[in-house]
């Protein structure tokens, strides 16, 4: 076969991928058809006959909780994990990053280790920074976990330093990461209709999801979310910063709560782009699962239907459309643990 030949086959191939080619592949056909409207109304009218009739209770672990703000429906799932934070003495690894003091950069930082200066307590011993080394090392003993991933966020050189605060995480227990996903009405000034969080415990991940059976319950399964919340926490999310945790906060006036999310926050998706976009098409979390963990998805359900299947499931009765929304949200909080493991293994 020629070379011709061989560059004919693959554009032939690559042709038969696209709906918009004369000869399309049935993989193409199958990916449009999910991505069609019409697919999605048939998807939830599928859901209807197959849950008529039945109750969240009879498919999901779940059962009603009291808290001050009324009652809701939380949903338990546990799998086996396996996520080792290592230790990697990642307080020594701050020592040796001069680049954390005022007005050293990458090329004054290299000058002071060719002079022997490999430490920021080296620098103790410096006519010029012995003031600031010191100010700097006595400050780090006090801060808080919050202060030092601020610290290593707000430096300049944070771009080229992004990996350090994925090893910070070797300062907390496994216990302290929460992560979080929520499912809403919409994009803005609407209702919470899901959230869930997943907790490491011993050898297992224990997912808790908080479902909206009805309007009234949002005050109260915001309150259940907040519950697993503590001064030792740290969120883990995927987007989270721009969208998870602000969208909560405003619930929360809405609602008229008090609540602290002002806690440490790694947003995962941010740390992706730096360690994988090159060699992943997109940065979305399910085409990281696919292409990086070999998770592949089946009935998912999109969030610009999310707000219409929810709408079907209060005018129906019939838990069928919320059902993949539910399974949805909880392979995206566990997906996290598994990107947040696989990172850490990486930058270390």
């Amino acid at each position: 076969m020629t070379h011709d030949d061989n560059f004919e086959n693959y554009l032939e191939k690559m042709l038969a991928n696209s709906i918009s080619s004369m000869n399309p592949s049935d993989e193409a056909k199958s990916k449009a058809r999910k991505l069609s409207p019409s697919y999605f109304s048939d998807l939830k009218e599928q859901l209807l006959i197959k849950y008529d009739g039945k109750h969240l209770k009879d498919v999901m672990d779940c059962k009603v909780e009291s808290n001050s703000f009324g009652e809701c429906l939380k949903i338990t799932t546990r799998e086996k994990v396996n996520f080792n934070i290592e230790d990697n003495d990642f307080k020594s690894q701050i020592n040796h990053n001069l680049k954390l003091l005022p007005k050293i950069g990458l090329k004054t930082e290299e000058k002071l280790k060719n002079n022997g200066y490999s430490t920021i307590k080296s620098l103790k011993n410096h006519d010029k920074y012995s003031d600031i080394a010191s100010k700097f090392l006595a400050s780090i003993e006090d801060m808080s976990y919050l202060d030092i991933i601020n610290l290593l966020d707000d430096n300049r050189y944070s771009r080229k330093c992004r990996d350090n605060i994925l090893k910070s995480i070797s300062l907390k227990d496994r216990e302290d990461f929460k992560f979080m996903d929520i499912e809403t009405k919409g994009l803005s000034n609407v209702p919470i209709i899901l959230i869930g969080v997943a907790e490491i415990k011993g050898d297992e991940i224990i997912s808790s999801q908080y479902f909206l059976r009805n309007y009234t319950e949002e005050a109260s399964i915001i309150e259940a979310y907040l519950s697993h919340l503590d001064d030792d926490s740290v969120h883990v999310t995927f987007n989270g910063k721009t969208f998870d945790v602000p969208f909560i906060k405003n619930r929360c006036a809405y609602n008229r709560m008090q609540a602290n999310l002002d806690i440490p926050h790694l947003d995962l998706m941010y740390f992706a782009k730096n360690l994988w976009g090159d060699r992943l098409p997109n940065c979305q979390l399910q085409t990281i699962e696919q292409e990086l963990f070999d998770i592949k998805r089946e009935g998912d359900v999109p969030g610009q239907y999310i707000p219409g299947y929810y709408d079907t499931y209060l005018e129906k009765e019939n838990i069928g459309p919320v059902v993949p929304i539910i399974e949805h949200n909880c392979q995206d909080i566990i997906s996290l643990a598994s990107f947040l493991d696989r990172m850490y293994k990486e930058v270390n």
